[in-house]
């Protein structure tokens, strides 16, 4: 079953955010899709059996951005 999560992202500005973003995100396992929108300062992850927010985190963090939480 996969699921589908948007969190707020500090810092993205531009387009070269955003890939940052998507690549470090979309190599985590178990990730089907990436959205990052930096105008929006989200990223929506979609993935098969979930990860957790620590995960998401930590690959948003290695990207060089701050994960704030998720959307309401």
């Amino acid at each position: 079953m996969s699921s589908t999560v948007t969190y707020t992202v500090s810092g993205m500005s531009c387009g070269h955010c955003e890939k940052a973003v998507h690549g470090e995100v979309s190599a985590l396992p178990g990730v089907t899709a990436v959205a990052a929108d930096a105008k929006a300062g989200t990223v929506t992850v979609t993935a098969e059996g979930g990860l957790s927010d620590e995960q998401i985190a930590a690959a948003v963090d290695e990207a060089g951005y701050e994960l704030v939480g998720r959307t309401a």
